[in-house]
Formats: structure tokens, C-alpha cells, sequence
């Protein structure tokens, strides 16, 4: 166990444990994503799917339960090495400058915070239901489509997958140099691959409430 202690009091530890822990908020959000999408196959497919989900109780509180996990871990991370980084200097830059930095990878407290804010919300919306005025335990497709029949909620799920869009861009490359697995010549490529598929999710999970809003996805 003091290895285990060590680890996780280091910087690159911490590093470590964040791009593990983001990798799997990746891969749901992905996955997740993907299962949203069968709106546009109609109401039997998605009611289906989620149904399917309920039915395998282990695999639904089991993902969640890691998920869950992954999301504390990642966030306490995120926050002991921001304090770190700011202890280890208490006076700022007398001309701060954004050389290599990208916007996403000076954003990502901010799209952090926002997310959590987001993710609060989406359960009371779509999981909870107490954010939900005509909430439907059995009907999911109906939850979707009268949820963002609502302009101000859309617009607003729009704004938030925005900011995962600018969280993902950064952390979906980055994790492989927290991790070690860094190369010159392979790190381009990386990048692409990165932007590829965090605009994947982000046009993905927006083309829904834009779908409803514009009468492609209807009750």
C-alpha cells in the first residue's frame, strides 16, 4: 500500500489517474451517444434499447457505479493539481502568454465546471424526471422528443455539448502523454484523431435537440 500512497501523492500519479479516469468518461460518452441516436431509427428502437439497459441491472448500475467513481476521481485530481500548479506560483506572470495552449486546454476548469452542472441536470431531465414536465417512465422516445420540443432547454443542451465538445478536444489526445505514450512523430496524428472524435460526440448529440426543434424527430 505505500506505493500505492506514493502514486497517488504525485503529480504524475495524479496525471496518470485523470487520463485513466477520462478515458472511461470518453468511451461512455461515446457509447452513449450512440445509443441516443437510435431516436432517429423511431420510437420502438430507442424505447427498445433503453428497456434492454433496465432488464441488465448489473450492467446498468455497474456502469454507473464506475462512472460515478471515475467522475469523483477525475474531478479531485483536477482540483489537487490545479492547487498545486498554483502554490508553485503564487505570483502570476508579469506578461502571461498562451504560447503552445490551445483554447480548449485553457478552458478545461471552466468546461469542467460547467459539465457538472450539466450532468446534474440532464439526470433530473431525462433519468430523475423531476426536471421533466411530462416525464414518461416507459416512453423515452416521447421524453426526448417533448423534452426538446422546449427551445431554451435545447439551446442549452447545445451550449453544454459546446463545452464537452472543448473538454473532449483537449483531453482525448492528452491522456496518451499523461500516460507516457508519446511520440514526435506519431503526436499530429493523435490530435486529429482526438478533434475527429470529439466532434464526432458533439455533432452527434446536437443534431437531436436540432432535429426535434426543426421537425425531423416528431412525436
Amino acid at each position: 500500500m505505500n506505493w500505492a500512497l506514493k502514486y497517488w501523492n504525485s503529480s504524475v500519479g495524479k496525471k496518470a489517474l485523470m487520463a485513466i479516469t477520462g478515458i472511461i468518461g470518453l468511451g461512455f460518452t461515446f457509447v452513449h451517444m450512440s445509443g441516443n441516436l437510435l431516436v432517429y431509427a423511431g420510437r420502438d428502437a430507442l424505447n427498445a434499447y433503453a428497456a434492454a439497459l433496465k432488464a441488465t441491472p448489473p450492467l446498468l448500475w455497474g456502469t454507473r457505479v464506475v462512472l460515478l467513481l471515475a467522475v469523483l476521481l477525475h474531478a479531485i485530481c483536477a482540483i489537487q493539481l490545479y492547487s498545486r500548479r498554483a502554490d508553485a506560483r503564487p505570483v502570476k506572470y508579469q506578461r502571461p502568454g498562451n504560447i503552445q495552449s490551445s483554447l480548449a486546454s485553457r478552458t478545461m476548469h471552466f468546461s469542467a465546471a460547467f459539465l457538472v452542472f450539466f450532468i446534474l441536470y440532464h439526470l433530473a431531465h431525462f433519468t430523475w424526471g423531476n426536471a421533466h414536465p411530462n416525464f414518461n417512465k416507459t416512453d423515452v422516445y416521447a421524453n426526448v422528443v417533448s423534452g426538446f420540443q422546449v427551445w431554451y432547454v435545447s439551446a442549452f443542451y447545445i451550449l453544454c455539448m459546446v463545452a464537452l465538445g472543448m473538454h473532449l478536444w483537449h483531453g482525448s489526445w492528452s491522456f496518451l502523454s499523461s500516460l507516457g505514450i508519446n511520440h514526435q512523430k506519431y503526436n499530429l496524428a493523435f490530435r486529429r484523431l482526438g478533434k475527429l472524435i470529439a466532434l464526432a460526440i458533439v455533432v452527434g448529440n446536437i443534431s437531436i435537440p436540432v432535429s426535434v426543434l426543426t421537425g425531423l424527430i416528431k412525436a
